[in-house]
This record gives C-alpha cells, sequence and structure tokens, in this order.
C-alpha cells in the first residue's frame, strides 16, 4: 500500500480567497493548468497498482500498454511526445498501442474518496467519480464562483432594458475581447459575409452584445476505440469553409451524451494537434483516434444573453413565432407548414429547493427534452404558462436542444429561485374535422418527399467549389448470367439527405473488383441505359438486380475527384490494401467523407426551402462565406456559422456546411459579397431559403 500526499495548488483547498472561476478546473475544482493532470484530495491510503508510475498519483484515465503497465493517459501522452519507449522496462511503444483500462480497474479508481478542495466551506466526501456532479449540483463555494462571474459576464435582465447605446459599446468591447483572444479572428477572410451580425439602424435590440465566442477544451474518452464520437464533421483548408466545424450531433452518441459539445462548434485543436491548416480528409483521421481526445473548440455562447436580453417585457412570458422542424421517419428535419412559437417562461421559487412540478421525456424520433406532465398543485401548473408537450430549448441560458432530461433536471436543481426557460411550442390547427383532419394532413405532408425535396433547377446550376470535381466512367462486361457484379449500395432519394445511389463496397468475388475501374464511393448514374440517380434505395436495388441477370451489363458511374491528389492517393491506397483497419469501414456501414459530394454535378443535386420567421429587425443568425474572389473565382455560398437564440438557431433545419443555391426563389449563382448583403438584410420578417444539404463525416 502506498500513502498518496494530497496535492494543492493556488491555496484552493483551504480557501475560497483568490480563486477564479475561469482558472478553477470544471472537473476537480482545483486550480490549475489546463494541460495538468486533474487533483484530488484522497482520504485513504491507495493500492500501488492503482498508482501511476509517472505522476505517482491514482491512476487517471488508466492505459494499458502492451507490455503490462498502466499509467495516466496525460502522462503516458506527455512522455511519448518526447520519447518512444515505456517508461518502466524501456521497451519500444507508441501511443495507439495502448487500450483503456478494464472496466474493474476504472471502477475501482471512481471509488476512491475524496473530500470536495473547498473543505473550509464544505466539507463533503464522496467517490471520486461523484466530485464533478457535487462541485456543479451541491458545492457552495463552486456556484459562488459560478454566480460571481456571469454578474462579472453580462449585466442582469432588468439592467438590459433600454439600454441600445450601452449595449453597442459593449458589445463592440467584448467582440474586441474575443478577437484579441483568437488571433486568426482578427482579420476577416476572404468571401465572408456575416448577416448574423448585421443589425439595422432602427433595431432596438442589443444584438452585438450577444455574440461571444469562448474557446473551451472537451474531453472525450472512448471506451473502445472503434467506439464512434457521434460527431458530423465539415469543412477544412481544403473547402471554403476554411474551419473543421461540427455539423451535428448524433443522438444517443458518445458526445451527446457527454453534452458539451454542439453543432456549429469549431474544432481548433485534437490532443494538441492544430487543424487550422489540414484539409478535411486529414482532419477526420486525427478525430478518428482511439481512446482520449482532447478537443480545442470555439464555441459561440450569444445564446444566454439571447434570452436575457429578450426580457425587456413587463410580463414573464414572451413569445417568438418561429419554424420548429417536423421529422420524417428517416429522422430528418423537414419543412412544417405549422409554424411553433418560441416562449420564455421564468418561474419563481419560494425556497432553492421547492420542486417546479415537471415531468421531462426525451422522444425516440426527435433529439431533445419534453414536457410529459405538469403535476397538479405544483409551481409550473400552478403558474400556468408552460404546457404537456412543449419542447424545452434552454433553461438558465443552458442549450438543451440536443439535452437530456438528466441534464435538464440537474441544472435546475442547481439553480437559484429563478428558473428561467425558452420553449417551443407546437402550432395549433384550426381546420374543421378535429385532431383526425389533422392527423391526417401531418401524415399526408411527411410521406413524399416530393412536397419537400427537388431536383436543382436549371438557374441554380454552378460549378463545384474549387479544387473540387467529378469524371464518368464507363463498364462494359460480358458475364454469365447468374455472376453477380460484387458490389453493395447506399443511398437512395428516400434517405435522409436525399442522396444519389452510391457505391459502399467492391467485394472481391464479384466481376467488377476483376476489372478495376469501379471504386467505392462512385455514384451509379446508369445500367444498361436505366436512369438510377432519382431512384430511391429499394428502387435501384430491383433495377440492378433485373439488368445483373443479363449476359451483357453496362454501367455508368461518376467519381468525385479532389485536387489535394496526395489526400486522394492516401484513402484510396486505405481503402485497396488495409480495408479492415478501421472496424467502421465495412461495406454496409461505410460512409463517404462530406468533401466526395462536394465535387458532384449540380443537376445531381437536391435542393429544399427553408423558411426562416422574424417579429423584429434581429438578424437572421447565419454567417455565410463565398461568392466571387479573386483568387479563386466563383465560389458557391456555404453556411459557416449558427449564432445561438436566432432565428436560425432556433428553426433547427438550417446546418453549418449547407449550400445556399437561391433566395426567395433569386439564384445566388453569379453573387458577390455586395450583391447578396443587401438581398438579406431586406427581408424583414420571412426569407426562404433554398439549400442544398450533404451530411458531414462522420467520426
Amino acid at each position: 500500500m502506498a500513502t498518496i500526499e494530497t496535492k494543492t495548488v493556488g491555496g484552493g483547498s483551504s480557501s475560497a480567497a483568490g480563486l477564479s472561476w475561469a482558472r478553477v478546473c470544471k472537473e476537480c475544482g482545483q486550480q490549475h493548468e489546463g494541460q495538468e493532470s486533474h487533483l484530488y484530495e484522497y482520504q485513504d491510503e491507495v493500492d500501488d497498482e492503482l498508482v501511476c508510475h509517472i505522476c505517482l498519483q491514482p491512476l487517471l484515465k488508466p492505459m494499458d500498454t502492451p507490455c503490462g503497465h498502466t499509467y495516466c493517459f496525460h502522462c503516458l501522452s506527455s512522455f511519448l511526445k518526447e520519447q518512444d519507449f515505456c517508461p518502466v522496462d524501456r521497451q519500444r511503444l507508441q501511443l495507439h498501442q495502448c487500450r483503456p483500462s478494464s472496466l474493474l480497474v476504472r471502477n475501482l479508481l471512481d471509488k476512491l474518496t475524496v473530500m470536495c478542495p473547498h473543505h473550509t466551506e464544505c466539507q463533503q466526501q464522496m467517490q471520486r467519480c461523484e466530485l464533478q456532479p457535487h462541485l456543479h449540483n451541491r458545492c457552495p463555494v463552486f456556484r459562488r464562483l459560478r454566480e460571481e462571474a456571469e454578474k462579472r459576464k453580462r449585466p442582469s435582465w432588468n439592467e438590459l432594458k433600454g439600454r441600445k447605446s450601452d449595449a453597442e459599446s459593449t458589445g463592440d468591447a467584448k467582440q474586441t475581447t474575443t478577437q484579441s483572444r483568437n488571433p486568426n479572428r482578427d482579420q476577416p477572410e476572404p468571401g465572408l459575409i456575416n448577416p448574423a451580425y448585421e443589425e439595422s439602424e432602427d433595431d432596438n435590440t442589443p444584438l452585438r452584445s450577444s455574440l461571444v465566442a469562448e474557446a473551451n477544451v472537451v474531453e472525450l474518452f472512448r471506451e473502445e476505440p472503434e467506439e464512434e464520437l457521434g460527431l458530423r464533421i465539415v469543412g477544412g483548408k481544403d473547402t471554403p469553409l476554411g474551419n473543421i466545424v461540427i455539423q451535428e450531433i448524433v443522438r444517443d452518441s458518445l458526445a451527446a451524451r457527454d453534452g458539451r459539445l454542439a453543432p456549429g462548434d469549431h474544432i481548433l485543436e485534437v490532443n494538441d494537434v492544430s487543424l487550422a491548416s489540414v484539409p478535411h480528409a486529414r482532419a477526420i483521421a486525427v478525430l478518428r483516434q482511439p481512446s482520449l481526445l482532447r478537443l480545442t473548440v470555439m464555441q459561440e455562447k450569444g445564446f444566454k444573453l439571447r434570452d436575457q436580453r429578450a426580457d425587456h417585457h413587463p410580463s414573464t412570458s414572451t413569445t417568438l413565432p418561429a419554424s420548429q422542424p417536423a421529422l420524417s421517419p428517416h429522422g430528418n428535419a423537414t419543412s412544417n407548414h405549422n409554424p411553433g412559437t418560441v416562449l420564455q417562461v421564468t418561474l419563481m421559487k419560494s425556497q432553492r429547493s421547492e420542486p417546479l412540478g415537471i415531468k421531462l421525456i426525451r422522444k425516440s424520433d426527435e433529439s431533445g427534452v419534453f414536457i410529459l406532465d405538469l403535476l397538479s398543485g405544483g409551481l409550473a401548473a400552478k403558474d400556468g404558462k408552460l404546457r404537456n408537450n412543449d419542447k424545452v430549448l434552454a433553461i438558465n441560458g443552458h442549450d438543451l436542444r440536443h439535452g437530456t432530461p438528466e441534464s435538464a433536471a440537474q441544472i435546475i436543481q442547481a439553480s437559484e429561485v429563478r428558473v428561467n426557460f425558452v420553449v417551443m411550442r407546437p402550432a395549433e390547427t384550426h381546420e374543421e374535422g378535429g385532431s383526425n383532419r389533422e392527423g391526417q394532413h401531418s401524415r399526408t405532408a411527411r410521406r413524399p418527399p416530393e412536397l419537400q425535396y427537388f431536383r436543382r433547377q436549371s438557374t441554380y446550376m454552378k460549378d463545384p467549389p474549387g479544387g473540387f470535381s467529378s469524371q464518368e466512367k464507363t463498364v462494359s462486361l460480358k458475364k454469365e448470367p447468374r455472376l453477380s457484379l460484387g458490389i453493395t449500395i447506399a443511398g437512395g432519394r428516400d434517405c435522409r439527405s436525399r442522396l444519389p445511389v452510391y457505391i459502399t463496397s467492391v467485394q472481391p468475388v464479384g466481376c467488377l473488383h476483376r476489372d478495376g475501374t469501379i471504386k467505392r464511393g462512385d455514384v451509379l448514374l446508369s445500367i444498361n441505359g436505366v436512369d438510377l440517380t432519382q431512384l430511391t434505395y429499394n428502387e435501384a436495388v430491383s433495377v440492378l438486380k433485373a439488368q445483373t441477370a443479363q449476359s451483357q451489363v453496362v454501367l455508368r458511374v461518376i467519381q468525385t475527384l479532389s485536387e489535394d491528389a496526395e489526400e486522394d492517393t492516401e484513402a484510396s491506397n486505405k481503402d485497396e490494401l488495409d480495408p479492415i483497419d478501421d472496424p467502421r469501414d465495412d461495406g454496409f456501414n461505410w460512409t463517404p467523407l462530406w468533401t466526395r459530394w462536394l465535387g458532384l454535378p449540380s443537376q445531381m443535386h437536391w435542393c429544399r426551402d427553408i423558411v426562416l420567421q422574424k417579429t423584429n429587425n434581429e438578424s437572421w443568425g447565419f454567417s455565410i462565406v463565398g461568392g466571387y474572389e479573386e483568387s479563386h473565382g466563383q465560389q458557391p455560398f456555404f453556411i459557416k456559422t449558427i449564432v445561438p437564440g436566432t432565428p436560425a438557431h432556433f428553426d433547427g433545419r438550417l446546418k453549418c456546411g449547407d449550400e445556399i443555391v437561391a433566395v426567395n426563389g433569386a439564384t445566388t449563382v453569379g453573387m458577390n459579397n455586395s450583391s447578396l448583403i443587401p438581398m438579406l438584410k431586406l427581408q424583414k420578417n420571412k426569407v426562404t431559403l433554398t439549400v442544398v444539404s450533404w451530411p458531414g463525416s462522420l467520426v
């Protein structure tokens, strides 16, 4: 047995005096540098088998080496940056060869008893795994530090009333501070226009004060090397977006359960590797590293101030029309002809521990948190403003559009007497015939994709972004009628993003593998003259089976290309030579990178219209990159940022990486920034965006 000495820094464990919310660790409660390991005050002796041989402290995120030793992940990764051997027996070692320790070891470590670092005011002891929830929900010192930081960071709701000029100057100062923390944001990017940040002269809302970005560090730990993070990624230096951006969080994934990342976050670094100037494929490879990932992300924080700014009305409940996306059976957001309403509701508890009387649930067909029931006699039921089936968008400024009932309950539990809700309420229909007719209308509206998606019109045609192109390939084969082509396919115009049918694998037993022309990722155009580009998945399977039965097959496909030949060659070699290196890359689960779709010809795009609405002169809430540039020529317009708390954010259908092909029916092809900015600013209360949306690369 070994006695572990208590580590303290900066007096953090002895007194709250001198503590800073910005410097205190949000996981262990101590003050330490971001790159250093967490610090805990252990109350009992710790077995030597549970101690790291580098830092001589109980293991944190333990990693086993092939030679049988165990270290903290941070200790080992830092050591292997300088050396290439095991610290104990000096055998050759690389980090990718190591694996997370067994569940038994991790459980033993989690059960070690520690004391709250602020024990002068909070003398509680608990298991190590319970310290972080204790700090965020029960520790009075931690809560006080957070509240003081929030008060310094922004004015109260009442102070925002009538402060137009003050808010503008404050916003300018905050933007300057944000830019100073992020040198890359000091200079505007070529072609970047920002209607999200535009403010008209007659706007009476302090919009600029809400647009604050912060750099945060998020650690995600894979229990198994092949486990997906659940992130869809767009962008890269080889694309118009430039930065690496999270397009979507996959439901019930590791990232969704963690809850700290959100769509629109820009990933700056992964395990100290900068993604600022790497192509898309390289960034995806870095994000697919096994075990622990330390992500440095730039996150928009406008959502908090947006909620507070809206409280300039005497009432505690305000409304804002917005469009709530409906979900199709495939899980994709589709146009909703009945816009919902965003409400802001404040509940005042008589004391901090008073329950609100709200039952929260999650739905199987839609992400987020919903109100199931209001308990009779409870505070929410007496207030009367919240209703069953309201979707909770935020509580006290915490974005819950992709949250869970558990995270919502923690926020409520940690709140003081005032709890601020932002909810989306489905629109009520006033048609005659009651609910049956409404249900029939809803089912009818969701079933045919033609009501939401349509082929890209000839007036919307354009060239692919710079650096991307495509080429057609034709293969003519004579074969035995019963011999299979040996390919698997995915996509189809009934899938979530209305993709064309593409090849996910070329099996070594088929005749196409011997020919060698057809590759994984190729998009099917036709077989024996039968067009495949507009078919659903099942329709394409039926046609392929029927035509393959013939003795001669003529198959036309299209392959997208990138100027980054090195990345393409590397990816191609991996596909051919090491197909089982990544367990996720089998024929059934393989999905193309986002960049593969950028070179697809316009005539193969399917578009949809997204209608955004607002009631005042606030911005629409998205920024755009693209348009004509002297260095790159004509580039399509892409959504780069969606600002929290804005119409685009609440609507939920517009995604980072979406291409805008038209505004109110007017094509954006050939436009430059000076043409598109006035068009967007002229739309006061409603705008229709025609977009093409490709699914981001899955990691």
